[in-house]
């Protein structure tokens, strides 16, 4: 089976480290290929190094490195370079980096200075962590660098704000009257994207920020039209428990654009692409219309509680993909 799976970070990794986990404990998925096309919108640059949260989320998640607790960064990390960068009085100090993590940074970097695509980079960073070994294939979105900004209402004028300084920083309050995608008009899908879409055996939306995270990586030009004209059935995962996100900010990134923060309202961001909808028991179930076959909803536990847990969640993922295209 060829999986091919939109994922923004913590959540969206930690699903495909779930499917992962189903694929290896199921003999008639022995084999499959999973490529994960992660969203490149919240790349910034910092201390001259260019960052890619969502992908080296994906990284450090898939490749066993992640700090479990927070669910980004690198486990056991130290920070005596970002202490000295405090010392010396360099800014911003509110994102910080690790410094294991610097060295990821520093890698894509200088492979970027010497001309290599951040589809290069990303390959190389992804052999380090030893996800071909596993069958996964990591794609950015797009080669061309796209930054999120929030724009935020002032006293006498609007602010537009790098998405990661209203997040980390901010708290992601107050609400932005809208988000903007600086690049988007120029960005491209990476090599590989549209043929992973359309190759597909089953196209996974999972449970990742529906606003900054899928619904950048959908306004690639040209990327939102490869999922609805695919033959694999498009299913997704809420990314809602008991009508709440279950971490990050989704509520508010909702809000902004004037949906309902319920699996509904977020059903309906993908009314033209959706086949099936995983929802949480606690949430109920929408009735959003499919594209090409009627839109199924089912209803399945969604906390990622553990391996086995998200394990559990991918199976049912699949099971539903199935049951749309009988």
């Amino acid at each position: 089976m060829r999986i091919t799976v939109l994922s923004g970070g913590v959540g969206g990794a930690r699903f495909v480290r779930g499917l992962l986990h189903h694929r290896d404990r199921t003999d008639e998925l022995a084999g499959s290929e999973i490529t994960v096309i992660g969203n490149t919108g919240d790349d910034i640059t910092l201390y001259g190094l260019r960052v890619c949260p969502d992908l080296d989320t994906l990284l450090y998640t898939l490749g066993e490195g992640a700090d479990e607790e927070r669910g980004w960064g690198r486990a056991q990390e130290s920070h005596a370079v970002q202490a000295e960068l405090a010392a010396y009085g360099v800014q911003p100090q509110w994102f910080t980096l690790g410094d294991k993590d610097i060295g990821t940074h520093l890698a894509r970097t200088t492979w970027l200075g010497q001309g290599a695509s951040l589809s290069q980079a990303t390959d190389r960073l992804a052999q380090r962590w030893g996800l071909p070994a596993k069958g996964v294939r990591l794609l950015p979105m797009s080669d061309v660098p796209v930054e999120t900004h929030a724009v935020l209402d002032g006293e006498e004028a609007q602010e537009a704000v790098h998405f990661q300084q209203w997040w980390v920083q901010m708290g992601a309050r107050p609400t932005p009257a809208r988000f903007v995608v600086a690049g988007m008009d120029r960005a491209t899908p990476a090599p590989g994207v549209l043929e992973a879409i359309r190759g597909a055996d089953v196209v996974v939306l999972p449970p990742s920020n529906p606003v900054v995270s899928l619904g950048i990586i959908l306004s690639v030009p040209g990327l939102r039209d490869a999922v609805r004209g695919c033959a694999a059935p498009v299913v997704g995962v809420s990314p809602l428990v008991g009508g709440r996100p279950v971490r990050g900010h989704a509520d508010v990134c909702l809000e902004a654009i004037g949906v309902e923060v319920s699996s509904a309202g977020i059903a309906g961001l993908y009314r033209d692409l959706l086949d099936g909808w995983l929802v949480d028991p606690q949430d109920p179930r929408p009735s959003a219309p499919g594209s090409r076959w009627t839109t199924r909803a089912h209803s399945s536990p969604l906390l990622m509680s553990d391996l086995e847990a998200s394990a559990d969640i991918a199976a049912e993922t699949l099971r539903l993909a199935q049951d749309v295209r009988r």
